[in-house]
């Protein structure tokens, strides 16, 4: 399996459809090991023979008896079970150098084949996309030194080596700490404590008291952002009892999709964009309105006894090297209309303010003097209004991706004369297609349970996921053919993504660049919607755009979905300085193909970064809410390996 590599070069000299985050790696696609068919397997027998050899040299303590167990070019992906980290040791001198390292040898003791549904257990299954690739998969469960998780091997004869077993890809996560799981299930709360009491509160007078921290009650995480990021960590870490404060600076919860512009419907399915603990219930669309979604998040909060001050800003926070904590103080409006303001100290800063940071708003000759109507970023446009009868606006939206669509959609269905700006290429599939292809036999009605698709997802390395991805793109892109031709023939240009591995990787390796069809891609097509492409502006003009080829295009309303800035200028215009330049760059792939500093540690003790769509966030939020508990009750120190 290829490990990813710095690329030198500028963003500007290498196409749009391969650019990355800036200082992240370019990551090169895994290949498939020489394979002979299979004939009859015993898929139990081979998966309890490899795991019983690779318990024996583990108990033995013994890195080269480990190594022989993995193909040339496989992977051992871990995510805090080896280490507090996330990482993707590809290839066996790899492993076994990582092995040899570690002060006290593997913190992953030992694993077991798990057989607890028919979706777990060991089977012959293709690792491939076209099924040409042929093996053994099992789930397994895992031991470390500290805690319990869950894993996946998938196995593959050695041509070179006798055909004997040996791992292609092997994951390992750490799912709880011992003494301390989640106090869910045969952990849960009693609710109350029977008997005579004299003067004790009722349940609503301790959950007054615990989500204002009245006395000297102080949160030992504070989360800033009260999106799908804030609430999944929030909900982690209440059920490994983290005492954890959200603050927004909206008034409800929810108002960070509830204010998105007007037609926001979810892009994704349903079935992947399940909360912890609190999955939809079975009436719920497959795409959900943004306004529906706001409103389940404002139960979600209140269900799962998450803290939450929302109309709060931070005033200041100061971290203390010494003490290891912050002081912040922050201004709260509540909800009897009086402002307070209140100083804590939490050990840990939680920043989910949304992977991308502030709006990246591009500054263009002209643009205070437009006189006509709108100019503003994708984030303020609110949606457009319809235009009376007998009379034309004309609509610019600048931009290609997701949000850009989107609104030029919405903008056509009102009645305006729009057209959308594309300075490169797009990503674009549709998403009937694209998903069916994508997260189908996972994430779908009937699928596996959502944490065992999850962990199918999150087992493959990424290096792994773009071969296999490549393969996916070619099947959507013949299922989606008149899309394309027709798109193209409209003067719409198009890309496969990075190395021709689609949506995923551009979503993993820039976080954009990418458009799942809903329906705009036809109005381009029947030219309801018109391209200008290839042109940067020249200059904005009081009534339109003027462009570099020396095309004018007038407009009455111009939006500019542009995307957004790395997490980095958020933290600095929040924190300040000091902080935004000792903490990492967030997003893209580091060395190894793991994502760069979101969900794990930043550089500057107890500060984090979360952020992703739904899936992402109920995922990491557990592995979050392990490394802070590991932290406060000593397992780990911040600068543990």
């Amino acid at each position: 399996m290829a490990t990813a590599a710095v690329l030198s070069s500028d963003n500007r000299t290498i196409p749009s459809y391969n650019r990355l985050e800036p200082g992240s790696c370019q990551l090169a696609a895994a290949s498939y090991p020489d394979t002979d068919s299979l004939s009859s397997v015993d898929a139990n027998a081979v998966a309890s023979e490899w795991v019983d050899s690779f318990n024996q040299a583990l108990s033995a303590q013994d890195p080269s008896a480990v190594k022989t167990l993995f193909l040339q070019g496989s992977c051992w992906r871990d995510q805090l079970g080896l280490s507090w980290d996330y990482r993707s040791l590809n290839g066996p001198d790899k492993i076994f150098s990582f092995l040899t390292a570690a002060p006290t040898g593997s913190r992953v003791r030992s694993i077991k084949i798990d057989e607890s549904n028919a979706t777990r257990r060991p089977t012959v299954t293709a690792v491939d996309y076209k099924g040409e690739v042929n093996g053994v998969a099992s789930f397994l469960t895992v031991e470390t030194d500290v805690g319990r998780g869950r894993g996946l091997v998938r196995l593959l004869q050695d041509s070179k080596d006798g055909n004997k077993w040996k791992a292609f890809t092997l994951f390992t996560a750490m799912h709880e700490l011992k003494g301390y799981e989640e106090a869910i299930k045969d952990h849960r709360p009693q609710g109350v404590a029977h008997g005579g009491h004299p003067g004790r509160k009722n349940w609503q007078e301790r959950r007054t008291a615990t989500e204002n921290f009245e006395g000297d009650l102080e949160p030992t995480v504070l989360i800033v952002g009260a999106g799908q990021g804030g609430l999944t960590s929030a909900a982690r870490l209440h059920q490994v009892q983290v005492p954890t404060l959200i603050i927004d600076r909206n008034p409800r919860v929810g108002d960070n999709w509830r204010n998105r512009y007007h037609q926001l419907v979810l892009h994704d399915p349903v079935w992947y964009d399940h909360l912890p603990y609190v999955p939809f219930p079975s009436n719920w669309p497959v795409f959900t309105p943004k306004d529906k979604l706001a409103e389940w998040f404002e139960s979600y909060a209140r269900i799962m006894e998450l803290n939450v001050w929302t109309s709060t800003t931070v005033n200041d926070a100061k971290w203390d090297e010494t003490k290891r904590q912050w002081t912040v103080t922050m201004t709260r409006q509540k909800a009897n209309g009086q402002t307070e303001t209140r100083t804590l100290h939490p050990r840990h800063i939680v920043q989910a303010t949304g992977h991308s940071g502030e709006m990246d708003m591009p500054s263009i000759k002209g643009m205070d003097t437009f006189k006509r109507g709108t100019l503003c970023h994708s984030s303020q446009f609110k949606g457009a209004q319809m235009v009376p009868e007998g009379q034309r606006k004309h609509a610019i939206v600048v931009g290609c991706c997701n949000s850009g669509h989107d609104i030029a959609q919405d903008l056509y269905e009102h009645g305006h004369d729009v057209t959308i700006v594309q300075r490169s290429s797009t990503y674009v599939m549709s998403s009937k297609n694209g998903l069916n292809v994508l997260l189908g036999g996972l994430y779908e009605e009937g699928g596996p349970e959502t944490e065992d698709a999850d962990l199918m997802f999150l087992s493959f390395p990424n290096a792994m996921l773009k071969r296999l991805h490549q393969d996916a793109t070619v099947e959507i892109s013949r299922r989606d053919e008149a899309l394309l031709r027709g798109l193209d023939k409209a003067g719409f240009k198009l890309d496969d993504g990075p190395d021709d591995a689609g949506f995923f990787l551009k979503y993993f390796q820039r976080g954009g660049g990418y458009y799942l069809d809903v329906g705009c891609s036809q109005l381009i097509i029947d030219g309801k919607i018109k391209v200008k492409q290839g042109q940067e502006i020249e200059e904005v003009k009081p009534d339109g755009l003027l462009f570099a080829d020396g095309d004018f295009i007038e407009a009455d309303d111009i939006i500019f979905a542009t995307g957004f800035e790395n997490m980095r200028g958020t933290a600095r215009k929040i924190f300040g300085d000091d902080l935004a330049e000792r903490v990492k760059d967030v997003w893209g792939f580091d060395q190894e193909g793991e994502i760069r500093t979101m969900w794990r540690r930043t550089g500057h003790p107890g500060f984090w970064f979360f952020g992703g769509n739904l899936a992402l966030c109920r995922y990491y939020s557990r592995m979050l809410a392990l490394q802070i508990k590991a932290m406060e009750e000593g397992i780990m120190k911040y600068e543990d390996p």
